[in-house]
């Protein structure tokens, strides 16, 4: 089986400008191929995870991965799939967020000059310095208004109100492929499903510009059994930075995932073997919970190492298996000013731990029931805890599986 045969039965591709050429090329080796991350964050999160164990899986199979950065269009914002303009970043703001995805994505991919090595590329380096004028005139005829108007990435925005400076994202992301296919040999492009629209503008432009075949290949999205995208909790996004999720976190958040979506995500994000994978297809009840273990062993490895992943299996088996009680558990400890007559009350410290997301959120959940600390359920909103109390760390549950270690 080669590598496209492999990502099929994974259920990773969705679309493809042309199958025989493409798995030709991936399966040989030859596809210098492009990823693009706007820089909209100072960290990755759970929605590019795909992206990167994409590029892992080919550039083992002998394939060149360029990170393309869009330190240019991070300054225009994507809209797809979107119902609002996206916020405007500092030009500073954009490179610290430049920075910090090299950092993660080196756990993924190899950087280096070597045939296969990858290569992080910044568009900012043509787009910003672009004139304007030129760019309409080489470029402008190439793109059909009607044609742009039909696309998936502009319906949304065309209902709220879509920016010219928005509908300016499509001919970029086109001239960087086109970039790309000139000043790198780069032949192929990969994105979500959600950017087939702006990866077909890209091709169209080379064939219109230079003549030459490019392709086009785009991801399954990551979405649960409902159709919602995955990578979401209550407290926002699921973050690979450790610092904004932490290692326990991330894991929890794989723990925690529905039985229905389990042995997708298996399929589609860890690198077990296809032989090993098809073995759980029929897996039922606690079974399902061994697999989610493994799971969330394997994702957080590839984001934190092994090491990070091992403490967060532990500090969940400690708990859940009736201790409660881990070096390894998530913990917070309360600050000073949180003190009122030298003691805290339960919604801050749920509230401030990240367990609610506000203090409706938290009155909600003590009332009806959802909140237990030290194993006793407290249905009081007004309670509150001394110091001494939790001087030595008491573990405070939100509903079954979220918790935290607070410490006085």
């Amino acid at each position: 089986m080669g590598v496209y045969e492999e990502l099929v039965e994974r259920g990773l591709i969705a679309q493809v400008t042309n199958e025989e050429e493409i798995r030709k090329m991936v399966n040989e080796g030859k596809a210098v191929f492009y990823i693009g991350f706007d820089p909209t964050a100072d960290s990755l999160h759970v929605g590019h995870f795909m992206a990167l164990c994409l590029m892992k899986r080919l550039q083992m199979a002998g394939n060149k991965p360029i990170a393309l950065i869009g330190g240019g269009t991070g300054m225009i914002g994507d809209p797809s799939g979107r119902q609002d303009l996206r916020k405007m970043m500092t030009v500073e703001t954009i490179q610290h967020n430049c920075e910090c995805f090299r950092k993660q994505m080196e756990r993924f991919i190899h950087f280096g000059d070597g045939k296969d090595d990858a290569i992080m590329v910044n568009n900012a380096d043509w787009l910003c310095k672009l004139n304007y004028i030129e760019f309409l005139r080489d470029i402008g005829p190439c793109f059909s208004i009607n044609d742009m108007l039909r696309a998936r990435c502009y319906v949304n925005r065309m209902e709220t109100g879509l920016t010219f400076l928005e509908f300016n994202y499509m001919p970029m992301q086109a001239y960087d492929f086109y970039r790309l296919f000139q000043d790198y040999g780069c032949n192929m492009q990969f994105g979500g499903d959600d950017q087939w629209s702006n990866m077909l503008a890209g091709t169209e432009l080379i064939r219109k510009k230079l003549g030459k075949d490019s392709h086009a290949m785009t991801i399954t999205l990551l979405l649960n059994s409902e159709g919602k995208k995955m990578g979401k909790t209550a407290n926002g996004a699921v973050w690979l930075d450790a610092e904004k999720t932490t290692p326990y976190e991330f894991y929890q958040y794989w723990r925690n995932i529905g039985d229905a979506d389990v042995l997708k995500c298996i399929k589609m994000l860890t690198f077990l073997p296809m032989e090993q994978i098809r073995e759980m297809q029929n897996w039922e009840g606690a079974q399902l919970n061994k697999a989610k273990e493994i799971l969330a062993f394997e994702l957080t490895k590839l984001v934190h190492g092994e090491e990070e992943a091992a403490k967060a299996d532990a500090a969940a088996k400690a708990l859940f298996g009736g201790s409660g009680d881990s070096a390894d558990m998530p913990s917070y400890e309360v600050k000073a000013e949180d003190y009122a007559d030298g003691k805290v009350d339960l919604l801050t410290i749920l509230v401030n731990s990240g367990l609610c997301s506000s203090r409706g959120d938290a009155r909600r959940n003590v009332e009806q029931g959802g909140v237990t600390v030290a194993d006793e359920k407290v249905t009081d909103s007004k309670k509150a805890y001394a110091k001494e109390e939790l001087a030595d760390g008491v573990v405070v549950k939100r509903g079954k599986k979220n918790f935290v270690k607070v410490i006085g």
